[in-house]
């Protein structure tokens, strides 16, 4: 007895491969958005206050109030072929312990570029800047008003 195996059935589209061949264009990542990448891992670091130095930190203050922001302020990027280096400039939230931070920011980064943009991260240098100190809590506002003076004579 000769076997025979049996063809599938012939399905309208099937003709096109299930997956690209390898090698059929390139790809180009720019600077900036491995930049946005890498400075939104960092922000969801807790103890991240923000980043960028004071006058970008004015800048990002101005576009936030105006409705756009900047996901790549404080963060600089040297994008290769296949590696890139990222520097990180921040102000921590003060009672954080700053070491620890920025291990957990450069965890952070490294996983996040290396996961999304499929770029290996050579190094992830990181700048901290200031310590966000928070003023004093506000009291709550009530009905009462102020004193009023007594009329001088």
């Amino acid at each position: 007895m000769e076997y025979q195996n049996p063809q599938p059935a012939a399905v309208p589209g099937a003709e096109l491969p299930a997956v690209a061949p390898v090698g059929t264009g390139r790809t180009v990542i720019s600077e900036v958005a491995v930049a946005k990448v890498a400075g939104i891992a960092a922000r969801s670091v807790p103890g991240v206050y923000s980043l960028g130095s004071g006058p970008s930190r004015a800048l990002g203050a101005i576009r936030d109030a105006v409705g756009g922001s900047d996901h790549a302020a404080g963060v600089r990027v040297e994008v290769g072929e296949t590696q890139v280096a990222v520097d990180i400039d921040l102000v921590a939230l003060y009672g954080t312990p700053l070491h620890p931070l920025a291990d957990q920011i450069r965890a952070a980064v490294y996983a996040a570029v290396e996961e999304l943009v499929g770029l290996q991260v050579i190094e992830v240098n990181i700048e901290i800047n200031d310590v966000y100190v928070p003023g004093p809590a506000k009291p709550a506002v009530s009905g009462e008003t102020r004193p009023a003076r007594e009329a001088i004579q």
